[in-house]
């Protein structure tokens, strides 16, 4: 029992670690919601705070030059999906900001980033390997499909249930192997993509509370975000670790 429990607080430490640059994220905008900070609206001083924590990790030593090049393409495809969506209606960035780019703070993106620095930092501090693995020609088209269902959705069928049991098809055999304290662990990957999407869901419930957007049922007064999002970010989880596994599996070849 003792064992365990160290095993699982290591774990936690691992965790916790991982997740350095979203907790910086929720943190500033609990703190920008509450203390008013001068010269910039409260958009433009988050965009400084994430840039200021990216350039912080590098220089520390706790993100990679290789890591930082993932992120910054979670933070355009994350940014260009936010455009689309406040353009659409989906939700809005009610508050002013210089930093907006067609009514989107540029800060947004560092949300889908603070994604993938998680997933980059777990993968490296457990020491994750992929077993069974599909192949490319399957990934790609499937990340691809995933991706511009949020997009397409708008002006045709919503097809995420269709995407989502193709993605339990092709990666029904795959596990993911990771490391907590030298001791080896597997876990289905399908599994995985439920967890990770489900804790999403919950931090997203804490950034439209302090504000970080805002969803048309909530224009208001704040409210709980609907259960539907779980499999918008289920997805969304999808595509992030998708590109993350094949850029881990470029670089390693």
């Amino acid at each position: 029992m003792k064992h365990k429990l160290q095993q699982l607080l290591y774990f936690g430490r691992e965790q916790a670690l991982s997740c350095l640059f979203p907790v910086v994220i929720f943190a500033s905008l609990a703190a920008t919601k509450f203390i008013p900070l001068p010269f910039l609206a409260r958009y433009d001083w988050l965009f400084i705070i994430c840039l200021a924590m990216q350039w912080w990790m590098l220089r520390a030593g706790l993100e990679t030059k290789d890591e930082l090049k993932v992120i910054t393409l979670f933070h355009l495809i994350g940014l260009a999906l936010e455009i689309f969506k406040v353009h659409m209606g989906s939700w809005a960035y009610p508050e002013e900001g210089f930093f907006k780019v067609f009514g989107v703070p540029l800060y947004s993106g560092f949300m889908y980033a603070s994604v993938a620095s998680y997933l980059c930092q777990a993968w490296r501090r457990l020491h994750v390997e992929l077993v069974n693995w599909p192949s490319m020609l399957a990934v790609v088209p499937l990340a691809a499909a995933i991706y511009f269902n949020f997009f397409w959705h708008h002006f045709w069928i919503d097809v995420r249930w269709w995407l989502g049991l193709l993605v339990i098809i092709v990666f029904w055999r795959a596990s993911v192997n990771y490391k907590v304290n030298g001791i080896d662990y597997r876990m289905p990957i399908v599994l995985s993509f439920v967890l990770i999407g489900f804790f999403i869901w919950i931090a997203e419930n804490i950034a439209t509370f302090f504000g970080a957007w805002q969803y048309p049922n909530q224009t208001h007064a704040w409210s709980l975000v609907h259960l539907g999002k779980i499999s918008s970010w289920l997805l969304l989880v999808i595509v992030s670790f998708l590109i993350v596994a094949e850029l881990k599996r470029v670089k390693g070849r």
